[in-house]
């Protein structure tokens, strides 16, 4: 006889298990269904924790190095390669651990296996013990994420042609290494190994790194890269990868090329993620899958109306704040509240050296789209904090409604960018005017001042820039 359960959630990453210990917390029976033992998902184990984890050791020895303009000189790093692996993953494991405590405190059923949609209310499951069962549900929350995306043409079957998941992994140093992509996780994961000793070459085939951010913003990551990557190659494409034995050999036409043939020890190939979408049993319901991603409506709901989605697996971005969010409106949703997911801004944040953070409505928006905005830019340079830290080549901006003065989006690029854009955030959904960040006072001296200035600006009386507003 077939096991029920109120609610199933298929997939435990930060979508799959807020959406399952909400719905728990609201007094649902929930049954959360993963590959791995503890929730946690892709972000835990294989992405944004570990990434991170790597990126705090690059910024440390960033930071040695750069330490020599004030007089402190250290000696070149020695790397434990296996301990800073174990420190990665005891790192993995604590959080991944910790999210299982609290599934059993919320009295949640954890079930470590494979599932498949057999019809709009039943799941198969192959568990990972053995065996398999199955579960009938009232409601199915489908969270299953997503995976690297590959090019078909360019796929080689080399143990030194990896994705983000293999760069994780940190089996070696390589002496020489090319990450093809010049987006997020790229540029990610090429600092963490070139600040390891690795001679990092990037390719990217549009004009630009981080593609749709703002110009201004990724102009000034990209000086900071310039000396700290071998080469970075814009408007340039990879054509072809041959593995010759002691390397790959990759062949590269555009704009960018300096030499048409490189070999390179390791290629990390980081061109974005494509939707989990198939295998599962989604064609036995009436959910809508379009170019990978499932159609679902503002309360998350697809075409099959017990089955609900979110995550990576319904649209960018793909986010795991995002995904987290979704996740809490499906579980209020079903159970029977009044509510949406409409966010006014949804945060982005790349933690390479220095970080990019946005949120909002972005320039580049504003342009395509024809929206008339005003900008108000504060310089590092004149911030006290930025130059306390040696670290002036920041920049913090408010784009606004010239009328209404109302704050539309908000960036800043600098070290710290990511913890700061969450003010950014509030301002966009409380729907807050210049003035209300101009006379909200803040800490000196600090980077978030730059927020409070960037509005003085605006009204051409920021205290430590001279800017006179025209008109």
């Amino acid at each position: 006889m077939a096991n029920k359960t109120q609610l199933a959630v298929l997939g435990g990453g930060p979508g799959g298990y807020a959406a399952a210990f909400l719905a728990a917390d609201l007094g649902m029976q929930v049954t959360l269904i993963d590959m791995e033992k503890n929730p946690g998902g892709v972000c835990l184990y294989r992405g944004c924790i570990p990434s991170k984890a790597l990126l705090h050791v690059a910024k440390l020895i960033n930071e040695t190095k750069h330490s020599a303009n004030w007089g402190i000189e250290f000696d070149s790093p020695r790397i434990n390669l296996d301990k800073l692996r174990s420190w990665k993953e005891s790192v993995v494991g604590k959080l991944t651990g910790g999210l299982g405590v609290l599934s059993k405190q919320r009295k949640i059923t954890y079930l470590q296996g494979r599932a498949t949609i057999l019809n709009p209310t039943t799941l198969e499951i192959e568990k990972m013990e053995g065996g398999k069962e199955e579960l009938t549900f009232e409601h199915l929350i489908v969270c299953t994420g997503s995976r690297p995306a590959q090019i078909p043409s360019l796929m080689l079957d080399s143990p030194r042609v990896i994705d983000s998941t293999g760069a994780l992994a940190l089996k070696d140093i390589p002496k020489n290494m090319l990450v093809v992509g010049g987006g997020y996780i790229g540029l990610e994961l090429g600092s963490v190994y070139a600040s390891l000793g690795t001679e990092v070459s990037v390719v990217e085939m549009t004009p630009g790194l981080l593609p749709g951010a703002d110009r201004d913003m990724v102009n000034i990551l990209a000086r900071s890269l310039q000396p700290v990557m071998k080469s970075i190659m814009l408007s340039t494409k990879v054509v072809k990868m041959e593995d010759v034995g002691n390397g790959v050999k990759v062949t590269f036409e555009g704009e960018g090329v300096q030499e048409k043939e490189q070999v390179f020890e390791k290629v990390l190939v980081s061109i974005g993620r494509t939707p989990n979408s198939k295998g599962f049993g989604l064609e036995n319901t009436k959910v809508e899958v379009e170019r990978g991603f499932i159609k679902v409506n503002a309360q998350m709901q697809t075409a099959e109306p017990t089955i609900y989605a979110i995550g990576d697996v319904v649209g960018n971005p793909m986010l795991a704040h995002k995904a987290s969010a979704e996740g809490r409106v499906a579980a209020e949703v079903i159970a029977g509240h009044n509510v949406e997911f409409h966010p006014a801004a949804i945060p982005a944040v790349i933690f390479t050296d220095p970080e990019v953070a946005w949120c909002g409505l972005t320039e580049t928006e504003a342009r395509e789209k024809g929206i008339e905005i005003k900008v108000a830019r504060f310089p590092w340079a004149a911030s006290g904090r930025a130059t306390t830290l040696d670290r002036s080549d920041g920049s913090t901006k408010l784009i606004m409604d010239p009328k209404t003065e109302r704050i539309l989006g908000v960036g800043i690029v600098g070290p710290g960018a990511g913890e700061m854009i969450a003010e950014g955030v509030l301002a966009v959904e409380m729907a807050a005017v210049a003035k209300d960040v101009a006379l909200s006072i803040h800490p000196h001296p600090t980077l978030s001042e730059t927020v409070m200035e960037s509005a003085e600006v605006f009204f051409g009386q920021s205290t430590h820039l001279y800017r006179p507003k025209r008109g």
